[in-house]
C-alpha cells in the first residue's frame, strides 16, 4: 500500500501583495531578525506572531558558542508567549531569514524541532496557527496550518501526561 501526503499553500510574489495585517507582521519579523545573535552561523531568523487578543510579539534566534545551547527564533518567541500569556493562543506566525553568506531569495521552512513545538502549541489551543515564510527577497508563502509542515508528526498517548 502506498499513501500520499500533500498540502496546498498560497504564494505571494512579494511582501507588498500581503494583506495589511500580514504585511505588518512580516515587517516585524524582518525587524526582529536584524537583532538576532547569530555570530556563529551568520544565519539570522526573526519571528513575529499575533496572539488571540491581537497583540503582536517578536523574537529572534540566539546562538551560543556551545551550539547545542542555541535556540531558534520560533521557539524563543513561542516559549516567551506561553510563559507570559498562558491563556492566549497564537493566530499567525511570520518567519523571516537572512544570511551573511548569500542572499536568500526564497522562503525557508522552520527546522524540525521548531515544527514540532509549533505543532504542539497548535494542538494545545485546538485551532490552526497560520505560518508566513519569507527569505530576504522574493516570494512569501502562507501555510494555513502548522500541521501541513509536519504531516507525520510525533504524536502519541503513550507518554505519561501527569
Amino acid at each position: 500500500m502506498i499513501k500520499e501526503v500533500s498540502f496546498s499553500y498560497s504564494v505571494f510574489s512579494s511582501i507588498d501583495d500581503l494583506s495589511q495585517d500580514d504585511k505588518i507582521l512580516m515587517k516585524e519579523s524582518d525587524r526582529a531578525l536584524q537583532q538576532a545573535y547569530a555570530k556563529y552561523s551568520g544565519f539570522n531568523v526573526g519571528a513575529a506572531l499575533y496572539l488571540d487578543n491581537g497583540k503582536m510579539m517578536s523574537a529572534n534566534n540566539q546562538e551560543n558558542m556551545a551550539l547545542p545551547s542555541s535556540l531558534c527564533a520560533e521557539r524563543v518567541l513561542l516559549y516567551y508567549c506561553k510563559a507570559n500569556f498562558p491563556t492566549l493562543g497564537v493566530k499567525k506566525i511570520a518567519i523571516s531569514v537572512k544570511s551573511s553568506i548569500e542572499i536568500i531569495d526564497k522562503p525557508i521552512s522552520p527546522c524540525g524541532s521548531c515544527r514540532q513545538v509549533m505543532l504542539e502549541y497548535e494542538r494545545m489551543q485546538e485551532s490552526n496557527i497560520e505560518v508566513l515564510l519569507k527569505g530576504q527577497t522574493g516570494e512569501v508563502y502562507l501555510i494555513k496550518s502548522v500541521s501541513d509542515l509536519l504531516p507525520l508528526a510525533f504524536n502519541t498517548n503513550a507518554i505519561n501526561r501527569l
